[in-house]
């Protein structure tokens, strides 16, 4: 994984670099020419509506992940001096793969027409354009997707690796069950993995009944503009209490030393970030109000519910098995995972009609759902 996390963030960061220093070549090669035309002060400046309000999460998850090293930060060799250094280089790095980044988009856009599928197309449409001006065909593009490629592969080992490793970190004996923290003869966590990959799976599977593939894409990034921030605000809640108590909890990590001033400012980036996520709620890149735009809202309201229920049952399930030895029996878990399934599916199906009150049936179907599992999970798995 750190050979593999190395080469493809390595590779996507020189594109990126790479991206930007040859566009401004191209654009002083062709005399300033822009696709985006007029270029004025109010291209750039947006429209503070409702629309641009949603999207202030996209742009917290954009400069967000740099919480996911956590896990590997005492791995580092002086950690105490090289983490701060590197926090600073993610903020300079982002800053300018941002800024100029999003500049060197508008050499080869036009801002007023932009693609439908530019989300997900629009890193290849750049590298294909820019490798036309400089007169090497698509060259750049197949690089850049032969580097999209060993990218992905290491940012999802990476994702699976460090969220779960936080999951059964320090604290998992108080609040993991037990084969979450299960780990193989390599240190592998590989049931919390699995968790993983199995709630992965099942946000891919809410946009099953989206109308087109472009749709799903532009709906599971969105989705990263609440999910992300929503981890976001846990993490400055959990700074705040942190800082509250700091001779409970010493770190060698502080960037503001005093502690009333540090609460201050979690106070208030969680108060930005919480107004984001649930602003980032509203469906984007749809028709307001169209069937389309009432399914995504249904199924990010669900998504939401879903990762926070799974959060508060896992330490009840860890109660249990204090209590009980075993959390449930063989039969209590066949028939909450069946549930589970069942009403998932049967949610999705409703969610793709055409049913006026069809939001209310999907409420009513999961707290009847909720109920039942509730009732099964209470009994004594020992009788």
């Amino acid at each position: 994984m750190e050979l593999l996390s190395t080469i493809g963030g390595g590779m996507m960061f020189i594109m990126t670099i790479l991206f930007v220093v040859l566009a401004f070549f191209g654009l002083a090669k062709n005399g300033g020419h822009m696709a985006t035309q007029p270029m004025t002060w109010k291209t750039i400046i947006p429209k503070f509506d409702l629309k641009y309000w949603s999207t202030v999460g996209m742009l917290i998850y954009a400069v967000n992940g740099c919480e996911l090293i956590a896990p590997y930060v005492t791995k580092m060799k002086k950690p105490k001096r090289d983490f701060p250094k590197a926090m600073v280089a993610l903020s300079i790095m982002t800053a300018f793969l941002t800024i100029f980044g999003s500049f060197a988009l508008g050499i080869y856009f036009n801002a007023y027409h932009l693609p439908n599928d530019l989300k997900m197309n629009g890193s290849y449409y750049a590298f294909q354009a820019l490798g036309q001006q400089l007169g090497v065909g698509k060259l750049f593009m197949y690089i850049y997707a032969w580097t999209s490629v060993l990218y992905m592969c290491a940012l999802l080992a990476v994702l699976l690796d460090a969220m779960t490793r936080m999951l059964i970190s320090d604290t998992g004996d108080k609040f993991m069950p037990k084969f979450l923290r299960k780990t193989n003869s390599d240190g592998l966590p590989i049931n919390g993995y699995i968790l993983t990959s199995s709630l992965s799976a099942f946000i891919m599977l809410l946009g099953v009944f989206l109308p087109e593939m472009n749709d799903v894409f532009n709906w599971l990034l969105n989705l990263n503009g609440i999910i992300s921030p929503g981890i976001t605000c846990w993490i400055f809640y959990a700074f705040m209490r942190v800082r509250k108590n700091s001779a409970k909890y010493p770190s060698e990590y502080v960037y503001i030393k005093n502690d009333k001033l540090a609460y201050i400012v979690g106070f208030l980036l969680l108060a930005v970030t919480a107004i984001a996520t649930i602003l980032g709620i509203t469906p984007q890149d749809v028709k307001q109000f169209s069937h389309t735009w009432w399914y995504e809202l249904i199924i990010n309201i669900v998504a939401i519910v879903v990762l926070i229920g799974l959060g508060a049952i896992l330490p009840s399930i860890r109660r249990r098995e204090e209590k009980y030895g075993i959390a449930f029996n063989k039969g209590q878990w066949i028939a909450i995972l069946g549930i589970v399934i069942v009403s998932i599916i049967f949610n999705l199906w409703l969610g793709g009609t055409h049913l006026a009150l069809r939001g209310l049936y999907i409420a009513i179907e999961s707290i009847i759902a909720l109920i039942v599992i509730t009732m099964i999970g209470r009994k004594n798995p020992n009788i």
